[in-house]
């Protein structure tokens, strides 16, 4: 049952650093410092909130010594009122340190997060295959959350706490250095605690995060595959398997519990034992008249305050030896090369005047097993080509090469007898519309799944769109027409309506290279009639790339491929293949036995 649930762990969900890292530290201040000013403004108003706090035992030392014991009502009132003051203005700049602490915490998420989602756009498709959806959402969420907490809980509020204790001390000192060495008495042991708190719950943090890694992950694949789970009926084996890893998470966290409740009683026990020494060894001296009642009163509340921020600072430790653990995970992210780019010499493309070649292409995703061997082939300019083969041939990789969202191992992809690699990306995808197979729809309106943010498009255009590729029908007939709201992926259409949109998103910007893969394979057969003349209204004078499935959709294209393996076997015609009874002749009799049975 363990290994079972560990395997959805990964090696980044185990990074768990050290609560300080010098290099780290550098690359993070870079987000702190456009707010520098800020932090060192809640600092000052952290250090002045903590004075206050000070002066509160030390005013009481006073008003018993000096006006209680005296019988003086005037002087006591006095010193009520500065009591009442301090009061006043520690609430003041107590309440603007937190909300200048939280602010630039909340600055520093949202610019970090800008810069991960803006860098995650920027990455290969390799790198989407390799990473988990899963823990890519982490980085930006819960990682981010971690180090915001470092911030506003940790960063500066350890400088309270070193103030807080170091004041303590010296008053304690400065008020009866005897009396102050008996209270810290009891400090090794109470470091003995921290320390082996400390080792403890290091180990049991990576255990929790571990355990939650290991549940986000079983969930996001459960609930992305919700419908098999159901259709195959594993309801029942699905529960256990995520009640084993439940537990696993619920013992992790008990486990922790456990510790954090031995250690906080812990340190109440030995600060009372402190307040024990205090009234034992104090209580004695005033008997013998060498301690005043005030000084006695000060210490036992400065006891009190003494053996909290010492407490809060074991609790710092967990937080900054999590943020930087969440860190190490972001910057590894940030860190990641982005593999294809536009150079910085890339040549402008607007416009495709002549050729596409494919000159001895080699591709392989893992580098050892070629998916692509030596293809070579030409598109002109206005002509549309099908390649045909069986399922894990290379048909969709050649079409991934061509738009760069991978790069070519061997060979050259030239437009206009320029390799690819020299044009700038971004106009060299502008230039190119795909139609998928599986349709992706955005969350928003039918319009903007058609336009797709582009603000140029008016509503004229995207309705032209839909009309030439038999979208407006089925568009009209919904409550609010173009402005329907489509759910998440589209769920609330079919899947020939989702196909239909993709289309017009195609149409409507208008590409000069037409790229449709199997985009007709998931629509019923009226429907694609309905869609037929409009994706030859679309191929007009532009190059169209066919990948297809239904082989009777392809015979008015000028040329067909038929590959095998990553390798071009035959390119003709409809007829001339045909005629010329290989591969491409055996696929369509093979699915021409299947139609006729059907």
């Amino acid at each position: 049952m363990r290994r079972e649930s560990m395997a959805f762990k990964t090696d980044d969900d185990q990074i768990f650093g050290k609560a300080y890292d010098s290099r780290l530290v550098k690359r993070l201040l870079r987000y702190v410092r456009p707010y520098r000013s800020l932090i060192f403004m809640s600092i000052g108003f952290l250090l002045v909130s903590s004075a206050c706090h000070l002066a509160g035992p030390y005013l009481i030392k006073v008003s018993i010594d000096d006006y209680i014991s005296a019988r003086d009502m005037i002087g006591l009132s006095q010193i009520a009122l500065i009591y009442f003051t301090i009061l006043i203005a520690r609430f003041i700049f107590q309440f603007s340190e937190i909300y200048i602490t939280q602010y630039v915490g909340q600055h520093i998420m949202y610019d970090l997060r800008r810069e991960i989602f803006a860098y995650l756009q920027k990455l290969p498709l390799v790198y989407f295959d390799r990473n988990p959806v899963g823990r890519l959402i982490t980085r930006v969420t819960s990682d981010v959350d971690a180090l915001n907490e470092a911030v506003s809980s940790g960063m500066i509020a350890i400088f309270g706490n070193i103030f807080s204790i170091t004041g303590i001390v010296v008053i304690m000192l400065w008020m009866d250095w005897k009396l102050a060495l008996v209270t810290f008495a009891v400090l090794p042991f109470l470091f003995t605690i921290a320390f082996l708190f400390k080792v403890k719950v290091r180990i049991l943090f990576r255990e929790v995060r571990g355990r939650l890694a290991v549940i986000n992950s079983f969930l996001q694949e459960n609930i992305t595959g919700m419908h098999i789970v159901q259709l195959f009926n594993r309801e029942h084996e699905n529960f256990r398997r995520f009640d084993a890893v439940n537990k696993e998470y619920l013992q992790a966290n008990l486990d922790t519990i456990f510790h954090f409740a031995i250690f906080f009683p812990a340190v109440r026990l030995l600060s009372v034992f402190a307040i024990a020494l205090i009234i034992w060894y104090g209580g004695g001296r005033i008997i013998h008249e060498t301690l005043t009642f005030g000084i006695l009163i000060g210490f036992i509340q400065y006891a009190e305050l003494f053996y909290r921020p010492i407490q809060e600072l074991s609790e710092k430790y967990n937080i900054f030896q999590s943020a930087m653990a969440s860190s190490e995970r972001i910057f590894k992210l940030l860190d990641e090369p982005v593999a294809i780019d536009s150079k910085p010499t890339a040549h402008p493309i607007t416009l495709f005047q002549h050729e596409i070649e494919f000159r001895h292409v080699w591709f392989a995703y893992d580098r050892d097993n070629f998916v692509l061997e030596d293809v070579c082939f030409t598109i002109g300019k206005g002509e549309s080509i099908a390649i045909v083969g069986a399922t894990g041939s290379g048909k969709t990789t050649i079409i991934s090469l061509l738009c760069r969202f991978y790069d070519v191992n061997k060979g050259q992809i030239l437009i206009d007898g320029i390799d690819i690699r020299d044009y700038d990306l971004h106009q060299l995808r502008q230039m190119t519309a795909i139609v998928l197979q599986d349709v992706f729809l955005f969350s928003g309106t039918i319009e903007e799944n058609i336009r797709l943010g582009n603000r140029e498009f008016n509503s004229d255009r995207t309705r032209r769109a839909a009309e030439q590729t038999r979208a407006n029908p089925f568009i009209q007939k919904l409550p609010n027409g173009y402005n329907q709201e489509v759910k998440e992926r589209g769920g609330s259409l079919s899947v020939g309506q989702r196909q239909l949109l993709s289309f017009s998103r195609a149409l409507a910007f208008d590409p000069q290279i037409l790229i449709l893969d199997e985009a007709t394979s998931n629509i019923d057969t009226e429907t694609e009639i309905l869609i037929q003349e409009g994706i030859n209204e679309l191929m007009k004078n532009r190059t169209s790339i066919i990948i297809a499935h239904r082989l009777s959709t392809i015979k008015h294209v000028d040329r067909i491929i038929a590959i095998h393996k990553g390798i071009i076997r035959e390119i003709g015609c409809h007829d001339a293949l045909l005629a010329n009874k290989g591969i491409y002749y055996k696929l369509y009799q093979l699915q021409y036995k299947e139609q006729k049975w059907a």
